[in-house]
């Protein structure tokens, strides 16, 4: 198949093969960790073995007489297996836009190439039965490549379906046990990695929940019944808000922190705080608690001390992020609510935040240790996390800041190795600190190479309890290790194990 055409065809297939798996499979849906997705991973793999097998034998191979009949095979073989995929897609995920796009011209692709192709095949068909070596140069190499690269991926698939049942966290619900019953809760930043995981515990304990947000079509992940609201005036002066819960603000570490970015970071959390306030001023039935976001930032850079509440700060990008966060909710005292100010570690679950960005790499062995590795990193599980959050929502002798993170601070070293650890995948790479500093300045250096041993001494004085207080097995319990030892989620909660730290 000495055809440049046909060559050109296939090398666009891969291309637009890649673009799709990268930028939609593994990065806006991470369909490897959502266990809805089993089904759709499982044709993921199979199909790309099939890939695998096409681009070895176009590159490097002639079949002729049964083994065209073979290829052939396989080729409508993996028609029907789109097709197939097609259908579980539109049932199990609403698709990006981006993504439906790229399909149709994979399709359109594909039935290009089996066009220029099928002469080829219908001629080698009547010769006798052989696998004839040939090589296209370049295009076999690149064949190869493609090849590898597809065949790597459908063995990852083919994993991530069959871990899928271990990734089931259980009811949602227990994690908001402690809360009186119906209450009337106001989330901003509902959508998010965190809002998002509350909002689903907190109607599946029958609570009734407002959502303010600026994007409704994220919105339709969300669990319901939820209310959705794009604007504040939409509540009305009578109505009834028990407790407001503001997680809404930029993100701070998607971008470069340009002078324009370190304003709409700030910005975005100041202003809605603010908008958040005005409206318990007009409100008939005054709140009885504002949980506002907050962050490890507080405290800026420092070395290996223990940072409870009432520690000193350093100065950091991150430490005037969260003081100009605080102040601006303050006020909200003043109307004779109580304030609970979240100072939130790295909150760990593979379904958002900075995990989920490490998940695939360290998957493929290109995860690493940043700069020295002895920064430290305080962490908190994602459940933990929703659970301090109902915590300090139904105590109501909490109030002022505490730090949202586990009682075991790691550094970035440990970290590494217990993730890889927990993935079962090797650890050798290391990142130089003036490298991602050199490319990311002053982010890289308060959020990669520096840190704070922040630990959670008002959570501990008021009697909280956290399920998961060491970093290696509760990496090892949300990455659905085998080594956990876990399998369907009510088996996993009779042997979880609690943990309270004096």
């Amino acid at each position: 198949m000495d055809n440049p055409i046909l060559w050109t065809l296939i090398s666009i297939q891969v291309f637009m093969g890649a673009f799709d798996t990268l930028v939609h499979h593994e990065g806006s849906e991470r369909l490897a960790w959502r266990p809805s997705q089993k089904h759709e991973l499982r044709l993921h793999g199979v199909r790309n073995f099939f890939y695998a097998v096409i681009f070895l034998c176009f590159g490097w191979f002639e079949p002729h007489g049964i083994f065209t009949m073979i290829l052939a095979g396989i080729l409508a073989t993996e028609v029907l297996i789109t097709l197939w995929d097609f259908v579980e897609e539109d049932m199990t995920r609403k698709l990006p836009g981006t993504e439906r796009i790229n399909h149709t011209l994979l399709a359109l692709n594909y039935g290009a190439i089996l066009a220029l192709a099928a002469p080829y095949l219908w001629d080698w068909a009547f010769l006798p039965s052989a696998i004839i070596p040939v090589s296209y140069g370049w295009w076999s190499v690149m064949a190869t490549a493609s090849a590898l690269g597809v065949g790597l991926f459908s063995i990852r698939d083919l994993l991530a379906a069959a871990r899928s049942d271990r990734l089931d966290r259980g009811d949602p619900a227990a994690l908001v046990a402690g809360m009186p019953p119906r209450r009337n809760i106001l989330i901003t930043g509902g959508t998010g990695f965190i809002g998002a995981r509350l909002v689903q515990a907190l109607v599946a304990a029958g609570h009734h929940v407002t959502v303010l947000t600026r994007d409704l079509r994220r919105a339709d992940a969300l669990a319901h019944p939820v209310r959705l609201i794009t604007a504040l005036d939409q509540i009305a002066d009578e109505d009834r808000v028990d407790a407001i819960v503001n997680l809404a603000g930029d993100p701070i570490a998607n971008g470069l922190w340009t002078a324009r970015k370190r304003q709409r970071i700030i910005a975005s959390r100041v202003e809605m705080t603010r908008a958040l306030i005005a409206l318990v001023a007009r409100l008939h039935h005054k709140p009885e608690s504002f949980i506002s976001g907050s962050a490890m930032g507080w405290y800026g850079l420092h070395g290996d001390a223990e940072l409870s509440e009432n520690a000193s700060p350093a100065p950091a990008f991150t430490r005037d992020v969260c003081v100009a966060w605080e102040d601006a909710a303050a006020p909200v005292t003043d109307h004779g609510v109580r304030l609970v100010v979240l100072r939130t570690g790295l909150v760990l679950g593979v379904d958002g935040g900075m995990l989920a960005r490490l998940l695939t790499p360290f998957e493929f062995g290109a995860g690493g240790i940043m700069g020295n590795g002895q920064h430290w990193m305080p962490w908190i599980e994602q459940d933990d996390m929703i659970r301090v959050i109902t915590f300090a929502l139904a105590n109501p002798q909490i109030s002022g800041p505490i730090n949202a993170v586990a009682p075991t601070p790691v550094r970035n070293d440990q970290f590494s190795r217990d993730l890889a650890r927990a993935l079962h995948r090797p650890l050798f790479l290391r990142f130089p600190g003036w490298l991602l500093a050199g490319v990311l300045g002053d982010l890289a250096r308060e959020t990669m190479l520096g840190g704070q041993r922040v630990i959670p001494a008002a959570l501990l004085r008021h009697g909280f309890e956290f399920q998961h207080a060491e970093l290696g097995p509760m990496l090892r319990r949300i990455t659905g290790s085998k080594s956990t030892g876990f399998g369907r989620a009510e088996h996993r909660q009779k042997r979880q194990k609690t943990v309270r730290v004096p």
